[in-house]
């Protein structure tokens, strides 16, 4: 496994299926889980960015019409299922190396599929990727962990991140001028 992004063989096929889609539609794929069953209704919940981070509602809902023309094609979910199509949100899942990276220094929370030094489960501050290894600053000290041992990893919903997150999306929203062009005025001159 070099990712999170689907566990189950079922959600790996399925991410076969819906990854070109969405990526078609300049999005990445996040996250992809199949849950529910015998008891329950199934919902299959896709998380979706922009490269650069990010997604509005109305991106989720085209991409969710795509990919629902896609499914009804391929129909490798044979029993009834609910479609959810969302941001990984602020708390996000950890699924790719490059998520690693790119939240360095914020507070995690990583779950190994078996034991390594004794534990499981981690909780510390990450501290970028070396080679294959996941680093993360814990009390013990600083913990090398291979993508491929992960069962589970996810941002920890702090103050601070809840800060820095709000300041990119304002950042994100606020108007750059310099990307307009400049406005002809009626006589054919320009004007600033």
């Amino acid at each position: 496994m070099t990712d999170l992004i689907a566990k189950a063989a079922i959600d790996r096929r399925l991410a076969e299926i819906v990854t070109p889609v969405i990526e078609d539609l300049g999005f990445e794929l996040v996250r992809l889980r199949l849950t529910g069953g015998n008891v329950t209704a199934k919902t299959l919940q896709i998380m979706a960015e922009r490269p650069g981070g990010g997604i509005e509602v109305a991106e989720c809902a085209r991409i969710s019409t795509a990919i629902s023309a896609v499914l009804d094609v391929e129909d490798p979910i044979t029993d009834p299922y609910t479609l959810e199509v969302s941001s990984p949100g602020i708390d996000r899942p950890l699924t790719r190396l490059k998520d690693f990276e790119t939240f360095e220094g914020y507070e995690a929370r990583i779950e190994t599929s078996q034991m390594i030094d004794g534990q499981k489960r981690f909780k510390g501050v990450l501290a970028g990727v070396e080679d294959d290894e996941i680093l993360i600053n814990i009390e013990a000290g600083t913990v090398g962990l291979k993508l491929d041992w992960l069962a589970d990893a996810k941002l920890v919903l702090t103050d601070e991140l809840i800060k820095e997150m709000l300041k990119a999306r304002k950042d994100a929203e606020t108007l750059n001028e310099d990307a307009f062009d400049e406005i002809k005025a009626d006589d054919g001159s320009e004007e600033d």
